[in-house]
């Protein structure tokens, strides 16, 4: 692979960064709304799990009582 220095490794950069479509101010606010909205429903779905499986746990080998 051939070398480049560092004025063409920067000029490179730029022109792959003008091909970017970058996301509005809108896009990334409902993404990142509807990120917190899964991350809230996984630990709730999570936290059921956890809760029935130590009820039968405890039901099974009364422990953690």
């Amino acid at each position: 692979m051939a070398k480049t220095n560092p004025g063409q490794f920067v000029r490179q950069v730029r022109q792959e960064l003008a091909k970017v479509t970058w996301p509005s101010r809108k896009e990334t606010g409902i993404s990142t709304l509807m990120v917190f909205i899964m991350v809230f429903l996984a630990a709730i779905f999570f936290f059921v799990v956890d809760q029935i499986l130590a009820w039968g746990v405890q039901l099974i080998f009364g422990l953690g009582g």
